[in-house]
């Protein structure tokens, strides 16, 4: 019998989400650090300030499980206000 090793960094999730909303889009629930991470990267505004940096940062040490989920969620919703995309 072979077992299948579940990797659990895609299930991580923040006790509660954050909201974001570019421009007059509709409003879209960030659920965890992958999940943040993945939008940071694929999503974000043009505009990128030290916060986003710091997001980015704390969001691959959450996912790694080098680093705490409320660090990951502080500093998403720091730059998400930074950015004013914050619903």
């Amino acid at each position: 019998m072979s077992q299948k090793r579940v990797d659990f960094s895609e299930v991580i999730l923040w006790e509660v989400p954050v909201f974001v909303r570019i421009g007059n889009g509709v409003r879209e629930t960030i659920d965890g650090p992958r999940e943040a991470l993945d939008y940071m990267l694929n999503r974000w505004p043009a505009e990128r300030g030290q916060e986003y940096e710091n997001a980015k940062s704390a969001c691959r040490l959450a996912i790694q499980h080098y680093g705490s989920l409320e660090d990951a969620r502080a500093h998403f919703v720091a730059a998400a206000g930074e950015a004013k995309i914050a619903a």
